[in-house]
């Protein structure tokens, strides 16, 4: 079933909002699907930022823009589900993006079900116990795991005709398309899937310690610190302590070798969830973390200042993880004196035609040159077109299907399809046998 207009809610008016606003202005500049957008943010002065920013952002000089401007702004608190369902009702939404903080995005999932709305995240809010079991199975560790409230209101979704997508971005979202067009096209059996995070940034002064937030910190001290997981199609979910499985992998030219360590990420759920009937037998996710970073993060778990509970100072009530929030780098930090960029992909082990293949399925991200087309830093840029390309597949039908999905669940093809269209590169390396170097590769 096709729509005939989509009219967005984006929810989060951060730069990874500003990233997807930016990409689908240059995909539908004379709003020919995407209608109109309600740009909603805790900061309503924020939110009117980005409509001004997007006002003045180019597109291409045979794509004259609107004369009449498609967004508003509007203050919201995500945390209160009747102002988001009221919003929704109140200008016709039909599809909500979630592009605020983690911790709220339950309400606004169940909001935008509530309102009569579709719905797309870039992830999902998950609770860890206070003192984790460990070992195998999410029940030790955490109270509420990654996807698990998402997906359990799959049949609820299904019922009332809408969709929500889950996990959109570059990882989860672009990595997981990979994931799924590997166990459509070059294997015969997908037995093994490990995301791999990583790139050469390399800021200013970087031979002297700094901390970089890459992304948003509220995400970073969640993902990084809580319980990680890796999926075994055997045993279940394995759940170890933070900063577990380090490894050193060779990504391709001119990213050099990468120390990678896990850290709690939903690929390891979905990738499970819809590609264990291709042969899939394990899913790993990993990222590559400056020391410093590793360093400072301990620290601040260690004093308690990743707490979401509130403490008196000085007669305040204040919650140790808004200061950190509030102090720490900002990931619009990151300027155009930051060279290399990033590089995400999946590698992928199988079988075809009877013999074990490996493949290194990713897509480069140069900082300058995000900074240069899109005026923002290479990880939320990356974040943010990997998003927009999802909604364009949504909003033009081509994803459409009642329930609650992750990216895997469609066919890869028209998503990497759009890719080429849109200029979001991605390439293909196969990897010689047993090992991480690469050998020959394709775009």
């Amino acid at each position: 079933m096709k729509r005939e207009s989509m009219r967005m809610l984006l929810v989060g008016a951060g730069a990874v909002g500003e990233g997807i606003l930016k990409v689908l202005k240059k995909r539908d500049p004379r709003a020919q699907w995407l209608t109109f957008v309600l740009v909603a943010d805790f900061d309503g002065s924020r939110a009117e930022a980005l409509i001004r920013t997007l006002e003045q952002f180019p597109v291409a000089l045979d794509q004259p823009h609107l004369k009449t401007s498609i967004y508003q702004a509007v203050q919201v608190d995500a945390r209160c589900g009747k102002d988001l369902i009221a919003l929704i009702r109140q200008y016709g939404i039909t599809f909500v993006m979630d592009a605020a903080s983690p911790f709220v995005s339950n309400f606004i999932f169940d909001a935008a079900l509530a309102g009569g709305a579709d719905y797309a995240s870039m992830g999902t809010w998950s609770v860890p116990k206070a003192h984790p079991a460990l070992g195998y199975g999410f029940a030790g560790s955490y109270e509420e795991p990654m996807t698990q409230y998402n997906f359990d209101q799959h049949q609820t979704w299904q019922k009332a005709g809408h969709m929500a997508c889950i996990c959109l971005g570059i990882d989860p979202g672009v990595v997981n398309v990979f994931a799924k067009y590997a166990a459509e096209y070059l294997f015969d059996e997908l037995w093994e899937v490990h995301v791999k995070d990583g790139g050469n940034l390399c800021p200013p002064l970087a031979s002297k310690p700094h901390i970089q937030f890459g992304f948003n910190v509220w995400t970073v001290l969640d993902e990084v610190m809580n319980p990680n997981a890796e999926w075994i199609r055997d045993k279940g979910f394995l759940m170890e302590e933070a900063f577990a499985g380090r490894e050193i992998f060779q990504m391709p030219e001119p990213f050099g070798q990468n120390t990678l360590v896990k850290v709690e990420h939903e690929e390891v759920v979905t990738m499970p969830r819809y590609l264990s009937s291709y042969g899939l037998r394990r899913a790993s996710f990993k990222i590559a973390l400056d020391e410093s970073l590793i360093n400072a993060l301990e620290v601040l778990d260690s004093l308690g200042l990743r707490s979401l509970e509130p403490v008196l100072v000085n007669g305040v009530s204040v919650v140790p993880r808004d200061v950190v929030a509030a102090c720490a780098p900002q990931p619009r930090d990151i300027g155009p004196e930051t060279t290399g960029g990033m590089c995400v992909g999946v590698h992928c082990i199988g079988q075809k035609n009877g013999k074990r293949r490996e493949y290194f399925l990713y897509q480069p991200f140069d900082n300058q040159q995000s900074l240069k087309d899109w005026g923002l830093q290479a990880v939320v840029a990356q974040t943010g077109f990997g998003a927009a390309l999802a909604i364009e597949l949504m909003g033009r039908g081509i994803w459409r299907e009642a329930g609650v999905f992750s990216p895997e669940y469609f066919p890869s093809l028209p998503y990497l399809k759009l890719m080429e269209e849109a200029g979001l590169e991605y390439k293909i390396a196969e990897l010689p046998l047993s090992s991480s170097s690469h050998q020959k590769e394709t775009s």
